[in-house]
């Protein structure tokens, strides 16, 4: 049949329409595919946990840090405040629980919207659900696209198949990033109020719903006016719905916003170097799931122990510090400056001196003025007489001043010394206080746990306590008198006396309690230096040493942490126990992942029946005998009573230590311990440079000890050490000795001469090389005395 070109035409025409719509059709197809080929499975978030930040608890329960990629702390939705969720469903959607994911009433008012924003160049409303927000902040990306809305909109439908309207709810409220720090309802009313939800008030918990849309824009500070404004209307919005009277939003709406001035941190500030030390030890355990599992951390630190171990060691290293002299301002302007401010602010102060401020002095006779306007007035005369001894002080110089209650001020400078403080309980190796340094906000390098460094006369309780376990007993005499050894490389080493005298024949004890240098070395040639480095490393002092006797005076190193743990065995019995900082670690479901205390309890759950109650086994690793441990405890209460740590004897406890002093004074330590606790205090240059003539365990380290042990004994009931029961006891020149069974003498052993005068002060080492400039590298190795084991 002929058609009409007309006819034909059209014919034609109809054929492309079709070709167009299939081709177009097959198009979208591809599309749809390709678009929707890698949607996420809606029903993973049936078990989904947005990430939460591990916070971290003393043993009392006091918050002292948060480890976390997104600070976040999740609400169940059953504890979420009824007013703060409708004040999220008034701003956001307030149809929530009636759509089915997609509110097409509102979608279409937001493109209406549009229509308007896009002539006048702003920002395009999406309209989006809770639950589509859900769906973009948990399973998409946040690209502005119209395939990603597509996939929000199927997404959403399957959310709401899938979930509750509840658990949506709980997700949104939990996900949200709302500013300031802070992911979620939780952190939010911590960081922005200080405040648990329960505590919020209506006005605070509209202020939180009105920050989806932009927390930056409604910045509580920055951009406060809008922020109240945006705080309102979504009161008005809750008293439109119903869910809050009319007058109750008022009254809200007439309410100041005050916030923090800042994200809020843990209350408890002053254990930076142990929450960091216990962040490496969990990520070393739980790696990166650290940052993000929600954990609860309890740890073994007692507050009121870690202040005074950071207040004792911050003085103690500037009275070091003052005693060295003022080193000159850390920086100068011209005095006529108008801009010094702007210098003086880029030096920042230890943040743990609260009370310290940057001060311009203003004449030669010690003016000053504070920045930011805080004042102005003299140097106290005491530290202008200081300043003068030192490099002095001149108009235009930068300082730091603090006010004293007077209306003076003092002269402050950072100390360039450091050091380091450890406490531990010697039953359990549980870490109650540890301070790394002088300032965490200065230097973060944990001088406690990583600068390795030579302990000194602080290491010859290990090598008396080998030779009791080797034959030795406290009758035991050694002869103190010249020795020299010809080292590996020919040169000649003789170890000193302080004093460069000999004692001749001493009593074991004599030689601790004095340090005696050449006698110690003697007894260690005795013992043979082999046994006595197994010891050390069995004790954990080391992990390894060369067998040389120049290690027998502390020429091997450690770190403050691992000497300080090492002297638990004194204490406990003889007995190695491992320090730790974590006690308990639970899941954000309270199941608990780690314990420290890992010993079995039979018939802990047995219940009561009258039989003996259930007995613990005593932990840690027998690793010298009872007897020893308790002998060497007494000789180091003779180093309190008698010896260089006898200013301790003032707080007048049985308290038992040992000083230390390295080789051309670079270290100077003490580690001394009750019958409860263990204190280790070191003093130190970063880069092992000496601390100057006289600067020994007994000048700086044993006054930190004193000013730490005051707040630790206080109301502390005062109890002696226990010696083992099977201990025998005898006189040996007057003193009463302890002896294993078998060993005690007879009768009791004659006196000799009379006290020995004493220091002590480094002894005198073999030739070493260069000190490391690097904190916690290896910093003196002693030449090897080959043949002398």
């Amino acid at each position: 049949m002929d058609l009409k070109p007309t006819e034909r035409w059209m014919a034609i025409a109809g054929v492309a329409v079709l070709s167009a719509i299939a081709v177009a059709g097959f198009a979208i197809a591809i599309y749809a595919a390709w678009l929707f080929h890698d949607m996420p499975d809606a029903g993973e978030l049936q078990d989904y946990r947005p990430p939460t930040a591990t916070r971290v608890y003393a043993w009392d329960g006091t918050l002292i840090g948060e480890y976390s990629k997104e600070r976040r702390i999740f609400i169940p939705y059953d504890q979420i405040p009824p007013q703060l969720a409708q004040a999220f469903l008034a701003a956001e959607d307030r149809n929530f629980f009636q759509h089915g994911g997609v509110d097409v009433g509102g979608l279409s008012r937001a493109m209406i919207k549009n229509v308007g924003n896009a002539v006048r160049g702003r920002r395009l409303e999406g309209g989006s659900t809770i639950t589509q927000q859900v769906a973009k902040n948990v399973l998409l990306t946040s690209d502005a696209t119209v395939g990603r809305k597509f996939k929000e909109a199927i997404l959403a439908h399957r959310l709401e198949q899938s979930l509750t309207k509840q658990q949506i709810l709980e997700l949104y409220l939990n996900e949200i990033w709302l500013g300031y720090r802070s992911f979620g309802v939780g952190a939010a009313a911590y960081n922005y109020f200080g405040k648990a939800l329960p505590d919020l008030t209506l006005a605070e918990c509209a202020y939180l719903a009105s920050l989806p849309k932009g927390p930056d824009n409604y910045h509580p500070i920055r951009n406060r006016a809008k922020a109240i404004t945006r705080r309102n209307w979504v009161l008005g919005q809750m008293a439109e719905q119903g869910w809050v009277s009319k007058a109750d939003a008022q009254k809200a709406m007439a309410e100041p916003l005050s916030v923090q001035a800042a994200p809020k941190r843990a209350a408890y500030r002053d254990a930076d170097y142990f929450v960091e030390e216990v962040r490496q030890r969990g990520m070393a355990t739980l790696g990166p799931r650290l940052n993000e599992g929600g954990y609860y951390m309890r740890t073994t630190l007692d507050p009121r122990l870690q202040s005074a171990a950071r207040i004792a060691l911050m003085d103690g290293l500037e009275k070091y510090d003052r005693r060295h002299g003022w080193r000159g301002a850390w920086g100068h302007v011209q005095p006529s400056d108008l801009n010094w401010e702007k210098t003086a602010l880029t030096k920042a102060a230890p943040s743990e001196r609260r009370q310290w401020r940057a001060a311009l002095v203003t004449s030669n006779d010690g003016r000053v003025r504070l920045v930011k306007k805080e004042g102005e007035g003299q140097i106290v005369a005491e530290d202008m007489t200081w300043a003068k001894a030192g490099k002095g002080l001149k108009a235009g110089d930068l300082v730091f001043v603090e006010r004293t209650a007077q209306g003076g001020y003092r002269l402050r400078q950072i100390p360039a010394v450091n050091g380091a403080l450890v406490a531990m309980e010697p039953y359990t190796g549980r870490v109650v206080a540890l301070v790394g340094g002088y300032s965490y906000s200065l230097s973060n390098f944990n001088r406690a746990t990583q600068a390795m460094r030579q302990p000194g006369s602080s290491f010859k309780p290990f090598v008396y306590a080998a030779a009791l376990e080797n034959g030795y007993t406290p009758a035991s005499v050694i002869v103190d008198s010249a020795i020299t050894f010809k080292g590996a490389n020919g040169e000649e080493w003789s170890p000193e006396n302080y004093h460069k005298e000999f004692y001749g024949a001493q009593p074991l004890r004599k030689g601790l309690e004095q340090s005696i240098n050449a006698m110690t070395v003697r007894l260690a040639q005795g013992v043979g230096m082999k046994k006595i480095v197994d010891f050390a490393k069995r004790t954990g002092v080391v992990r390894d040493m060369d067998p040389v006797l120049a290690m027998a005076l502390g020429a091997g190193e450690t770190t403050p942490f691992k000497l300080t743990a090492a002297y638990a065995p004194f204490v406990n019995g003889g007995r190695r126990v491992e320090p730790h900082l974590i006690e308990l670690v639970q899941d954000r479901e309270g199941k608990v992942i780690f314990r420290a205390d890992k010993r079995d309890c039979e018939r802990c759950d047995a219940g009561f029946n009258g039989d003996e109650s259930p007995r613990f086994a005593a932990p840690g690793e027998q690793v010298m005998d009872p007897v020893t441990a308790y002998q060497v405890t007494s000789m180091l209460q003779g180093v309190v009573q008698r010896g260089t740590a006898a200013a301790v004897s003032s707080l007048g406890r049985p308290l038992a230590g040992k000083t230390g002093t390295t080789n051309e004074y670079r270290s100077a330590w003490f580690v001394g311990y009750s019958p409860n606790l263990i204190v280790g205090v070191f003093i130190g240059f970063d880069d092992n440079r000496s601390l100057g003539e006289g600067e020994t365990g007994a000048t700086g380290p044993v006054p930190m000890f004193m000013d730490f042990m005051k707040v630790a004994l206080e109301g502390q009931p005062v109890v002696d050490f226990k010696p083992p029961k099977n201990a025998k006891f005898a006189l040996v020149r007057g003193v009463r000795e302890a002896f294993r069974p078998g060993t005690e003498p007879k009768v009791e052993v004659a006196p000799t001469e009379g006290p020995i005068p004493y220091q002590d002060l480094p002894p005198s080492l073999p030739p070493v090389s260069p000190p490391a400039t690097q904190p916690g590298k290896p910093t003196q190795k002693p030449d090897p005395l080959s043949g002398l084991y």
